[in-house]
């Protein structure tokens, strides 16, 4: 099979999405019904079953108005504060992150371009002299 071929015959995975209550006017948690395209999960685990996809709007309006749906909502509420530190400390670990991420590239392109440089020099030791002696190769260690 081409290589085409092989694209053409695999199927697209299509995940849920996840559900996310929405906010009001007063900054409170709320629920409400998104549309549903490819299923839908619910991080509020009160389902028994892991990763409970719902198909409809209608089977998620029914788990929308469970106890342990309405008791993770209400958790919700009253961590607002808790939630906020934690997603501003998580902005901060980012961000060190991704200053880190671009160190590491820095090196890994400095160590790859001495790389590139030391295996040129190498070619051209190995064509100048046919046979190098272990002698040789210890000296430029």
């Amino acid at each position: 099979m081409t290589d085409i071929a092989q694209l053409l015959d695999m199927e697209l995975a299509v995940t849920p999405d996840t559900y996310t209550p929405m906010v009001d006017e007063h900054g409170n948690y709320i629920d409400r019904i998104p549309m549903i395209r490819h299923g839908i999960e619910c991080p509020c685990g009160s389902r028994r079953e892991k990763k409970k996809v719902y198909e409809n709007a209608s089977k998620l309006a029914s788990h929308l108005k469970t106890k342990g749906h309405q008791q993770w909502l209400q958790t919700m509420n009253q961590n607002k504060a808790n939630y906020y530190v934690d997603n501003m400390k998580q902005k901060e670990v980012i961000e060190t992150q991704q200053k880190i991420i671009v160190g590491l590239r820095i090196d890994m392109q400095v160590h790859t371009a001495t790389i590139r440089y030391l295996t040129e020099q190498l070619k051209e030791n190995a064509s100048s002299s046919s046979s190098v002696t272990y002698a040789e190769l210890s000296e430029i260690n």
